[in-house]
């Protein structure tokens, strides 16, 4: 039985219930988040979906002072690129931490940001 292939639409709804799914290609072995149409190492799609454990730490992040018009409320905050724990990473949104206290190295956990019928990836505290 083959399992059902993860699109883009399958990651937010499972990430609005507070789970993170990636894809690894059963031809390399290469693990992807978000879900990509063809593996980038070996150019197949042969994706099955894997659970993450969404634990990770940033790697490198930037403060967004002046938002798109969407999200001027909310500026300023920070944007950040997390590495999970299983190796693939993730950009995501800071959220319950103080902007003084974002750095790199830090620990953090996912968390679903959802805002009427959109969910979008974020980061808090672990």
């Amino acid at each position: 039985m083959t399992e059902r292939v993860i699109t883009l639409r399958n990651f937010f709804e499972q990430a609005r219930e507070g789970r993170l799914t990636g894809v690894r290609c059963g031809r390399c072995g290469e693990l992807a988040i978000p879900p990509k149409e063809f593996c980038l190492a070996c150019h197949e799609r042969a994706w099955a979906p894997v659970p993450l454990s969404g634990e990770g730490t940033i790697t490198t992040f930037t403060v967004i002072r002046v938002a798109p018009r969407a999200h001027a409320a909310a500026a300023p905050y920070a944007i950040a690129l997390v590495e999970l724990a299983e190796g693939v990473s993730l950009l995501g949104r800071i959220v319950d931490v103080p902007l003084e206290k974002v750095a790199i190295g830090l620990p953090v956990r996912f968390r679903p940001l959802v805002t009427s019928d959109v969910t979008s990836v974020g980061f808090g505290p672990r």
